[in-house]
């Protein structure tokens, strides 16, 4: 079956996604074939199709490291023709096809059952960030980090990872303090369940290693100084979930945070969580997101609009999430 599909390629110039029309035949190994409804622009898929980090480690390669849609054909007894699904991570758009075509052939170990709380579309609102949020939110929970014991700070609050953690802790009760670069999006977040608002500039400048007690904990998508500050602001026994790096992986602090005041650095990965943690934040999705603040915090582009979104994303001018839908 023909099926059209955003394939990235690397030629002497740089790399150069372009839309392509394949066949399943072109599709990799795995146990389960999936119709694609929908993807997603996270900030891994625009360093993959930029090229600005080494994501993409196979040529040419389908991008996007989400997909949702539903079962075509499956050789595992777990999935049946119809079953509606969706991966986020694995190896999809480094070393296996992702989710920017209309067909996905995947092991049947990277997929999970959507919930019946979302409709595809919704799944990839949430997508890769939403789930990586939740992850931080369960870091948090694991480290007993509890609505009442002070404020959590969300860095990089417009992005994708921002925008549903602080929909998912308003929910839960926090009293969450939203940073960002553009003051003029406080009433959205707001609306999402911020609680405040404050400028990210000073946590993106170099500072002292220890500094003013503030935050019981916090989800940082953003590295460098910004996470170095938090750290130096986070309370006694408090806990820091890092998520992100788009400032910088580098991390310029000191031992000072952890051992004069016990603070917690809880890293997430989303590539290679296992199953049931995965399952876990799904769960917990579908139960503590509420799916009337997804359409707030949503765009939705088809695959030919992907490069002119990337270049967005890196000029900071993307709110939210973007959903793609691979059919239009």
């Amino acid at each position: 079956m023909a099926f059209k599909a955003l394939q990235v390629t690397r030629t002497e110039h740089g790399f150069a996604p372009e839309l392509v029309s394949l066949e399943d035949s072109d599709l990799m190994d795995g146990e389960v074939t999936v119709a694609v409804d929908y993807s997603t622009v996270n900030y891994k898929d625009a360093l993959a199709l930029s090229g600005k980090a080494p994501v993409v480690q196979v040529f040419p390669l389908i991008g996007g490291i989400d997909l949702a849609g539903s079962v075509v054909e499956s050789n595992n007894p777990q999935f049946k023709a119809g079953d509606p699904v969706l991966v986020n991570g694995w190896a999809l758009s480094q070393t296996h096809h992702g989710g920017y075509a209309q067909r996905a052939r995947v092991k049947a170990e990277w997929l999970v059952h959507r919930p019946a709380a979302f409709d595809a579309r919704q799944a990839m609102a949430i997508g890769t960030a939403g789930y990586t949020a939740m992850l931080s939110v369960l870091a948090l929970e694991h480290n007993g980090v509890k609505p009442g014991d002070g404020e959590i700070l969300v860095t990089g609050a417009n992005g994708g990872v921002g925008s549903v953690a602080i929909a998912v802790l308003g929910k839960l009760g926090y009293r969450v303090v939203a940073s960002t670069g553009r003051l003029e999006e406080a009433a959205h977040l707001k609306s999402l369940g911020a609680a405040e608002v404050i400028d990210r500039q000073a946590l993106g400048e170099a500072g002292k290693p220890v500094q003013k007690e503030r935050w019981t904990g916090a989800i940082d998508s953003v590295g460098s100084h910004t996470l170095a500050n938090v750290l130096a602001q986070t309370r006694y026994r408090g806990t820091v979930a890092a998520c992100g790096l788009a400032q910088g992986s580098d991390l310029p602090t000191t031992v000072l945070p952890f051992i004069l005041r016990n603070v917690t650095l809880a890293g997430i990965d989303s590539v290679n969580a296992p199953q049931p943690v995965r399952e876990e934040a799904w769960r917990r999705l579908a139960t503590d997101l509420d799916p009337s603040l997804l359409e707030s915090m949503t765009t939705q582009v088809g695959l030919a609009d992907v490069p002119r979104v990337v270049d967005d994303l890196f000029a900071g001018r993307v709110r939210g999430r973007v959903v793609v839908d691979v059919n239009a």
